[in-house]
Order: structure tokens, then sequence, then C-alpha cells
């Protein structure tokens, strides 16, 4: 159950992303970025190690300096 759980909030945060960052940058950037927040790991990293996808997001909005009022 917990894994159901987990599969929908990552497909959100990836919806999210590529919303926000169009297809191609969401994807390098996921990548490429590296986050102090997330331990010195990149998005992808982060997210595999099993970060919490909502706590990623919220790394990158502030990296990114996306408003709290675009971050839904």
């Amino acid at each position: 159950m917990c894994l159901g759980w987990f599969a929908v909030r990552l497909t959100v945060f990836w919806e999210r992303m590529h919303a926000r960052f169009g297809d191609a940058y969401a994807d390098s950037l996921a990548r490429d970025l590296v986050l102090a927040p997330l331990g010195g790991r990149s998005v992808v990293d982060a997210l595999a190690a099993g970060v919490e996808p909502g706590e990623v997001w919220n790394a990158v909005c502030d990296a990114v300096d996306v408003p709290v009022e675009d971050r839904h």
C-alpha cells in the first residue's frame, strides 16, 4: 500500500516538474541540479534514495525561485 501512495505522489511530482519547466528542461534539471537541502544530491538521486517527492519539489522551487503561490 505504501508503494502505491509513493507512486501516485511521484507521478504528481513529475507532472508538476513538466508543467512548470517543460519536458526537456524538467528532465535536464532533475538530472543536473544538485541541491544542498537534498543532501547534495540531484533530484533524480534524491528520489531514488527515498526522499519524499514533496520535499524534493520544495527544494527545486526554492532553488529556482518559484513563487509560493505557483508551487501547487
